[in-house]
């Protein structure tokens, strides 16, 4: 407990850092009192239980796989942690353990469970199994179900336990200042099953299973298969503005909606028309083709007419800066990505290797530069307290510039096309323009049709 005690602050600090933007949708719902039993979806091994430990008001026991518990050094960290370890049928395959044996360990986990959740606390555990980074739900298991009726059932259901689904949307799981959305589900009444538990507790533990699963799809982006997600989310990111005209900038939940909503259309569509979809997945494509063939952006191509002036001066301007920030950052904040990038092919674990390894590189770089610029440099600890000061703020500006420059360069590489070949600029804009409308034409067709009159 007083490791996870220490380790709250400093993972709110780094995770905070790490993404631009963390969004809980009813915050309210994770701080109530216990107990509690947190379900959710798992596209990314360490940051889901991070994300959300570090928003719930009391401390979190988290349920992990017991492969992580065969090192002594991450057993250590986990159990000083608060972490339960569970057993998996296919963690055991190749070892000694015999079912009877997982059973006895799982039901020693479980007791864990009912004794820490009978005091009062709060367990996350994710039902379905396994760590995968897909816009998907894979089927729960029916764990989170059985350790809640089972809690309940040694009080006679009158414990007060709740289940709180909590639906984790991450809009970029692998890159660094990227958003993520927490969309907290209703608090589950877990004594509401109390009469079904005593007739049959699996048919209990099943109806709750089932209950935690719709909480969570209606909360999630969920995709059938990757080229669907790739057609959903070429939209999005292309003509997102154009559906969405009243998206807040402050919001992700807006960005959220317009995914589920053109998901939905997607479905209404490949029902009720068919040709229609086909039409718009080639013009679509064919944009896309010439854009590439042109080494442009949809974005580039659109804002090639805004003025320059403004935005070249603050490029001109920044420049120190930019060159200042990245000569201070430039190896704590590549080191990361390459060392993930060495250590597995697996996206789920991506994040939490650059997150870990982030947490060492840019404490330890920016000691070693202080100490350097102090011994032979300033001699004057503020101005070395002033330098150490001036290297995040630096990095975060370097990271704005780079990527207001890079627009920046391909909003002249559109310039230059239009100038060069301005047959070539006008079919693209005129494409680009048919798409628009075709998209804000199905969205009508779409809404006038689903909505209720």
């Amino acid at each position: 407990m007083l490791f996870y005690t220490l380790i709250k602050p400093v993972m709110q600090v780094a995770l905070r850092v790490f993404f631009r933007c963390i969004e809980v949708r009813h915050r309210d719902w994770l701080a109530l009192p216990g107990p509690l039993l947190f379900a959710g979806n798992h596209p990314n091994t360490l940051m889901d239980p991070l994300l959300v430990g570090i928003h719930s008001r009391q401390p979190v026991a988290f349920l992990a796989k017991s492969t992580f518990f065969n090192n002594p050094i991450t057993r250590a960290i986990l159990e000083s942690g608060n972490s339960i370890p569970i057993y998996r049928r296919q963690d055991a395959e190749g070892r000694d353990n015999t079912p009877q044996q997982l059973g006895a360990q799982n039901e020693a986990s479980f007791g864990r469970c009912y004794d820490y959740l009978g005091q009062g606390g709060t367990i996350m555990i994710f039902p379905e199994g396994t760590s995968v980074s897909e816009r998907r739900l894979r089927p729960l298991k029916t764990g989170a179900a059985r350790i809640a009726l089972g809690a309940e059932a040694r009080h006679q259901f009158r414990l007060g336990l709740r289940v709180v689904p909590i639906a984790i949307n991450y809009f970029d799981p692998t890159r660094f200042r990227s958003d993520v959305l927490l969309n907290v589900a209703p608090p589950i009444v877990v004594a509401d099953y109390a009469d079904l538990y005593a007739l049959d507790p699996e048919a209990a533990a099943d109806q709750l299973t089932e209950t935690i699963r719709e909480a969570l799809e209606r909360r999630l982006v969920i995709t059938r298969d990757a080229a669907e997600d790739d057609f959903v989310q070429q939209i999005e990111r292309t003509f997102g503005d154009h559906l969405n005209p009243n998206d807040d900038p402050d919001t992700l939940y807006d960005n959220f909606q317009l995914s589920q909503t053109l998901l939905q259309a997607l479905a209404w569509f490949e029902q009720y028309a068919p040709a229609r979809l086909v039409a718009m997945r080639q013009q679509l494509q064919a944009y896309r083709a010439t854009l590439s063939q042109h080494h442009l952006t949809d974005e580039a191509l659109e804002g090639q007419r805004r003025g320059a002036i403004a935005g070249l001066l603050n490029l001109v301007l920044g420049f120190p800066v930019w060159a200042y920030g990245l000569l201070n950052n430039y190896l704590p904040y590549t080191l990361p990505a390459r060392v993930a990038r060495r250590a597995t092919k697996e996206v789920e674990f991506v994040a939490p290797i650059m997150l870990v390894v982030g947490m060492i590189t840019f404490p330890l770089a920016y000691a070693l530069q202080a100490a350097a610029v102090h011994h032979w440099l300033t001699h004057d600890w503020r101005l070395t307290a002033l330098y150490v000061l001036s290297l995040p703020l630096t990095g975060f500006y370097a990271l704005s510039y780079w990527k207001t420059l890079a627009t920046r360069l391909e909003r002249l590489r559109a310039l230059r096309l239009f100038r060069r070949a301005p047959a070539v600029g006008a079919e693209l804009l005129k494409q680009r323009a048919a798409l628009v409308a075709q998209l804000q034409e199905a969205r009508v067709s779409y809404l006038a049709r689903t909505l209720p009159r």
